[in-house]
């Protein structure tokens, strides 16, 4: 198949419409777009269109493009992606974008939900308690990360040197890393997204490559995510993320 071809067919796939011709508008810049993304990302590299799909919307919340991200959740349930791990990728946004930019990913989450006829609230997938979200947490974070956080950060002041590892331990790792519904191995490759997708957090892309890589990600899948991201979030931000863990990433002789 030529690019026009692929652009059609995984068009028809995601969106159950045909690709763009040359009505409306901007009608040439849409089948740039569509060809690039469609019928050039889409065919490079392993990852499947279910992982696809969650790639573009965790890149599509975290920038808030919030029509586009509606468009591509109905994608997500098109390819396969059941209602609960949707809902997972977009909660597990709130320790990296803040819980306004998750709500609103939340409320167009839901809007779509409705609208293709799916019962909500969704059933739970929490798996800790006030008692021991610190400890689960930990169980998650400490293997791959060890307590760098903490010893890092020794030098703030009271209460904040204890409060802040803890936080993170408790919040990022024991309120959502512990869920049910969506494997680690994906949340790991979804964090370095949403972290590529920010700008400006290369620190923490390297690690979460790193956390990625130990979760069972390959480095061609981790790479793959990334490139597909960056239609979305811009080629600057894909080149800062690869240039960031060139070392994990590399291939090996």
């Amino acid at each position: 198949m030529d690019r026009k071809e692929r652009t059609e067919e995984k068009v028809q796939e995601l969106f159950r419409m045909p690709a763009a011709g040359d009505e409306g508008t901007d009608g040439e810049f849409m089948q740039i777009l569509q060809r690039y993304i469609f019928g050039d990302l889409c065919y490079t590299g392993s990852l499947d269109n279910r992982v696809r799909e969650l790639v573009t919307i965790t890149v599509l919340a975290t920038i808030q493009a919030l029509p586009q991200l509606k468009a591509h959740l109905a994608a997500c349930l098109n390819v396969g992606c059941t209602p609960v791990e949707i809902r997972e990728v977009l909660y597990q946004c709130a320790p990296f974008i803040g819980f306004p930019r998750t709500l609103n990913a939340i409320s167009a989450m839901n809007e779509v939900f409705q609208q293709n006829g799916i019962a909500l609230p969704l059933p739970k997938q929490g798996t800790v308690t006030d008692q021991d979200r610190y400890e689960k947490g930990l169980a998650i974070q400490a293997p791959v990360y060890g307590t760098e956080i903490r010893d890092r950060y020794t030098w703030l002041p009271k209460p904040f040197d204890e409060a802040v590892p803890r936080f993170l331990t408790e919040f990022g790792f024991g309120d959502f890393n512990t869920r049910a519904g969506l494997d680690q191995k994906t949340r790991e490759l979804l964090t370095v997204i949403i972290l590529a997708s920010l700008g400006g957090a290369e620190t923490q892309v390297r690690s979460h490559v790193y956390g990625a890589l130990q979760a069972g990600s390959t480095r061609e899948e981790v790479v793959c995510a990334l490139v597909h991201a960056s239609a979305y979030m811009g080629i600057p931000r894909l080149f800062n993320a690869l240039n960031a863990c060139k070392d994990l990433l590399a291939e090996q002789a």
